[in-house]
């Protein structure tokens, strides 16, 4: 009987296919996260404004300013909470894919060297049935070759 090891974590580290969908996914949600950036800046401005001109300023004024970082307090917070559910979502649906693709290409490689049993998840085992660098070589030319990358 012939019996395989495979670290998942590893591989989903290592992967060049989770890498690549880690990239896609930052670059998905950069124009948010600089969206959020700039409205904390902007709150920011509005605080600083408040405590160096608040005691100078008439009543009605610095109520108004006051009302604006309230709102913009509530926008900032809810657009972080929006941003970080949609992440979270799209992260999980990327891993999903990922997770199935690891999964897939362990079993192809564990058909074409002829292994009986492949376990992940194990407390104990000798680097002598460790096969987590052969399933990563070939996902990294499975990788390669869909890109067209030499």
């Amino acid at each position: 009987m012939r019996i395989g090891v495979v670290n998942v974590p590893r591989l989903l580290e290592q992967a060049p296919q989770a890498q690549a969908a880690m990239g896609a996914l930052q670059q998905e949600f950069a124009p948010r996260q600089r969206d959020i950036v700039a409205m904390q800046r902007s709150l920011q401005e509005k605080q600083q404004t408040y405590e160096r001109d608040g005691p100078v300023m008439g009543e009605v004024e610095r109520l108004n300013l006051e009302r604006e970082i309230r709102d913009d307090q509530r926008n900032l917070e809810r657009e972080q909470n929006d941003y970080l559910e949609d992440l979270n979502i799209r992260r999980n649906e990327e891993l999903s894919k990922l997770q199935r693709s690891l999964l897939q290409q362990v079993q192809a490689y564990a058909r074409d060297v002829g292994y009986d049993l492949v376990v992940a998840d194990v407390l104990y085992y000798s680097s002598a049935i460790d096969i987590t660098d052969d399933v990563l070589q070939g996902l990294e030319e499975s990788f390669s070759d869909s890109s067209g990358t030499p």
